[in-house]
């Protein structure tokens, strides 16, 4: 279905990952990795990517950060439209899929590797054949889910990162009044993406009657690294919260018996800042079923280029995924 070598893309609204898999059942082989702010559109980009390329791909498969519609899609959080159609024709593909992103990222679930998890919190029973949720913060919030009949696997998409969102406990409360609204509403995404971390600082510290200094996403970590008892790091430690309870939320709607996987941009690089008594406390209170996730595993996935892996499977194995090829490939 996918003749190889096929090109393999993650893009999303920061960064665009691109590698090759170059026969079936072999690891995909890294070629770029690149800034998405940097080129127009997805062409310029694949341009610069097969100019490098010694064996060219015959087919392609992508996953990006935004809805797919009619085998189209356009970036939530850049400017790019991807229309896999255009693609195939203009670079000469035999077949393509368009994924979204994590649904690629459930799909990958599969092929993840132990030394690319940390576990978190205490260990819970092993990954069985129940439903398996994979969410993560980056430039938004991706989730989605993965069942497994009869040895074939199913992905679940989800725009719930664009659900209302409201505060628990009586730390968000005082804070909450103070969130900045993103197109008029307050959403999961709005609050747990990266630009999500700089919201919840500044509004901690306008509940205080403090006023924000110009900090970014990244200055705010690193400001939380160096001190544990900063204004940074209370934020970092309240986001963190917020994740876990969130987390839990999808857990339960998808009785995720077979584990809550943590992805995304953002969560590796405060990794060591992730209390794993309070990140389980905040996951599994969710009265009345808190005996469900008191039974859920939760794990931090380290690997950033695991989707790319993931869609390499795809491509090699495609029989073992329930996707509806027909309709979806590009040709």
């Amino acid at each position: 279905m996918f003749a190889h070598p096929v090109l393999i893309a993650d893009i999303g609204g920061t960064n665009s990952r691109f590698a090759l898999a170059t026969t079936p059942g072999k690891d995909p082989v890294i070629v770029n990795r690149l800034q998405t702010k940097d080129f127009s559109d997805p062409e310029s980009a694949i341009r610069i990517v097969l100019a490098g390329m010694k064996d060219k791909p015959r087919s392609a498969m992508m996953c990006v950060a935004g809805p797919v519609v009619d085998k189209r899609a356009h970036l939530t959080n850049a400017s790019w439209t991807i229309d896999g159609p255009k693609l195939a024709k203009l670079f000469g593909f035999e077949s393509g899929l368009l994924l979204n992103d994590f649904e690629a990222q459930a799909l990958s679930l599969p092929v993840l590797r132990p030394e690319w998890l940390k576990q978190i919190g205490e260990a819970a029973p092993a990954l069985n054949a129940g439903p398996q949720v994979i969410l993560g913060p980056g430039t938004g919030l991706g989730i989605g889910a993965l069942l497994t009949i009869d040895g074939r696997y199913i992905p679940v998409s989800s725009e719930s990162c664009h659900i209302d969102f409201g505060p628990v406990g009586r730390e968000e409360e005082a804070f909450w009044p103070h969130m900045e609204r993103v197109l008029g509403r307050v959403t999961t995404e709005s609050v747990m993406s990266g630009p999500g971390l700089v919201r919840v600082h500044r509004a901690r510290l306008l509940a205080k009657g403090q006023s924000m200094p110009p900090e970014t996403g990244v200055e705010i970590v690193n400001a939380a690294l160096a001190n544990p008892n900063s204004e940074e790091r209370a934020t970092v430690n309240a986001y963190i919260r917020i994740i876990a309870r969130f987390a839990g939320d999808i857990a339960i709607t998808f009785t995720a018996s077979g584990g809550v996987t943590l992805a995304g941009g953002i969560l590796p690089r405060i990794a060591s800042m992730i209390d794993k008594g309070a990140f389980r406390q905040a996951f599994e209170a969710k009265e009345p079923v808190d005996g469900l996730t008191r039974r859920i595993i939760t794990r931090l996935l380290m690997e950033p280029d695991a989707v790319l892996y993931g869609m390499a499977a795809i491509a090699g194995g495609p029989d073992r995924y329930a996707i509806d090829y027909k309709a979806r490939n590009w040709i």
